[in-house]
């Protein structure tokens, strides 16, 4: 009986907690996206609130971070998902070169730092300057991400240095237990174990992919069953990390390598369509969780300490960042950004220094502050980020002469995009004497359309915040009439649906898998770009055949028709051959009308 009322104590905490953060994570994140300074730092403000320093809503804090770590696997996951191999050979330059140099030089100058400054032992300052080296893979790669970058130069930077700071977590184990001043563990694998530890278990990870994951989800596929694709990405994302976990390295890089493994795969879409509702829950506890950890009492006992170290850390990670993105070839602004980018201490801390604890390389206390160090250089990123987004728009609308959204007047449709495409619903709202905005990246085609007496504005369309600024709150239509390559994809337009649920979406698509990626999405139009074009051209090359009116409409019927189900089969499924039969071929032609 006793057991019976354990288990439905223990349910009953779970659910308590469970509801508590979420609701907690609904109005912090809502609210601080609401102000423009990102999810994360609302998460942790969250957490901050119901942890056991403040409120203490929730018990275990510590249990719950070690769950949610779950989170930044199945993060790495899906940036693995978005990079071939061949583009990982592209970047070992930046891998092992810049992100090699990062570590180091950020490592050793903070630990130079924390050496001089508060005058501990070299090895504890080593314990302690080596991981707040690293920045923050959970944060950093989720801005990235949102704002369009990670495929671009500079994201691609970033993303290298964030790798081969996975990569490092490995010798820094080794480094601290090297210096631990606990009696030697004879059972515990030594540091050239664990590399070959990691080299093995990435070898296996690779012909696991190749030989058994890959012809899985064809399986699945030809199967179409939805749920099983599910079921199948939690799969391939825990049993990558349950292998690095079982052989004491970093589980993130594990998750990394599957989605790696993964990026050629034809269902690349749909498994990132899977994963990302998972992602995203379990990092915002994971962010929940660094709030709860944070030790006020270590702020409130030394708060010019604690707000002083974080201060330093910010500035000569940022500083150490831009001198060597400028040695390999950023330009300064570029430099600058990146450096503030990773100027943050990263999650990998708290591990590390618990750690150090353990071995008796610093004290307990020490922990706690530093521990509070990096949560504090963690919430400082969106409001550099900020600075450096307002300073780079304002060098880029000064140096184009162009006009930002910000000076746009108040309309009810927005239409981002004025190249071949949007010019034409633009300017059938204009007939109308509906009033728009029009934002557009292409300082070119804008200065055209000003000699033709249209005002489009400077600014990327995709992102939150400059459709705030262009009055995206009020608007009853957002048309995106940009194209592939301005980075129209399923996470931009979700966030758009998320931040101004009151207007309607209406979309271009570059073709049927573009088209199927949106899948799911609650948008009021979407229709690839050349569709109507295309059967206008169809019917016109049957008229001049001598094929009759009539007939003509039959088969533009009978082809949307089947075209109409070839798209719902293909996104059920996640297989693009799926309802082939549907489409007509030489075998395949429309009967003859009875």
């Amino acid at each position: 009986m006793s057991i019976e009322a354990d288990a439905l104590a223990t349910t009953s905490t779970l659910l308590e907690g469970g509801a508590i953060m979420l609701g907690t994570a609904l109005v912090f994140v809502t609210l601080f996206r609401k102000l423009g300074l990102g999810a994360t730092l609302g998460y942790i403000v969250g957490g901050i609130l119901i942890g056991p320093q403040l409120l203490n809503l929730v018990g275990d804090p510590e249990q719950l971070a070690s769950i949610s770590e779950i989170g930044i696997a199945l993060l790495l996951f899906l940036v693995g998902l978005e990079l071939q191999p061949s583009r990982l050979w592209r970047l070992r330059k930046d891998i092992f070169g810049l992100g090699l140099a990062q570590v180091v030089l950020c490592g050793l100058a903070l630990s130079l730092f924390i050496y001089l400054a508060l005058g501990i032992s070299l090895e504890a300052s080593l314990a302690i300057g080596l991981p707040l080296g690293l920045s923050s893979t959970a944060q950093v790669l989720p801005m990235l991400r949102a704002d369009r970058e990670l495929n671009t130069p500079q994201g691609e930077r970033a993303f290298s240095i964030l790798l081969f700071q996975d990569l490092a977590i490995v010798p820094m184990i080794t480094i601290i237990a090297a210096m631990s001043r606990v009696p030697v563990d004879p059972t515990a694998p030594g540091g050239w174990t664990l590399a070959l530890y990691t080299v093995g278990a990435i070898g296996t990870l690779w012909l696991a992919g190749r030989f058994v994951i890959s012809p899985l989800f064809r399986l699945i596929g030809r199967m179409g069953g939805r749920e099983l694709f599910v079921v199948a990405g939690l799969f391939a994302v825990m049993g990558s990390a349950a292998l690095m976990h079982l052989l004491g390295l970093s589980v993130a890089l594990g998750a990394f390598v599957a989605g790696v493994m993964l990026a050629d795969s034809p269902y690349r879409h749909e498994l990132e369509g899977d994963v990302e509702p998972f992602r995203s829950i379990l990092l915002g506890l994971f962010f929940l969780s660094v709030g709860m950890l944070l030790d006020l009492g270590a702020i409130a006992a030394a708060p010019l300490t604690v707000f002083g170290l974080a201060l330093a850390v910010i500035a000569i990670k940022a500083l150490i960042i831009a001198l060597l993105a400028r040695t390999f070839g950023n330009n300064w602004p570029r430099s600058i950004r990146l450096g503030l980018l990773l100027s943050q201490a990263g999650e990998f801390g708290f591990v590390l220094f618990a750690q150090a604890a353990t071995a008796l390389l610093i004290f307990p206390e020490a922990a706690s502050l530093f521990g509070a160090v990096v949560t504090l250089s963690m919430a400082a990123t969106p409001f550099l980020m900020r600075l450096t987004d307002w300073l780079e728009r304002q060098e880029e609308l000064s140096a184009e002469g162009l006009t930002g959204p910000e000076n746009s007047p108040d309309s009810s449709v927005i239409v981002v995009g004025y190249g071949r495409f949007g010019q034409t619903p633009a300017q059938m709202l204009m007939a109308k004497s509906i009033p728009l905005t029009l934002v557009d990246t292409d300082a070119e085609m804008i200065e055209v359309a000003q000699r033709f007496g249209v005002k489009v504005y400077f600014g990327d369309g995709m992102r939150v915040d400059i459709l705030r600024l262009a009055g995206a709150e009020t608007a009853k239509a957002i048309l995106f009439c940009n194209d592939k390559e301005s980075g129209l994809t399923r996470a931009g337009l979700k966030r758009v649906l998320e931040a101004f649920p009151q207007a309607a979406v209406l979309v271009r698509a570059y073709d049927r898998i573009h088209l199927i990626s949106f899948d799911g999405l609650d948008l009021a139009f979407a229709q690839r770009e050349m569709f109507e074009s295309a059967v206008k051209m169809g019917r016109a090359a049957l008229e001049i055949l001598g094929i009759d009116a009539e007939e003509i409409d039959r088969v533009d019927f009978e082809y949307r028709l089947r075209d109409c189900e070839r798209l719902e089969r293909q996104s059920e499924t996640g297989d693009v051959r799926a309802g082939l039969e549907q489409s007509f071929a030489p075998d395949r032609t429309l009967p003859e009308k009875s």
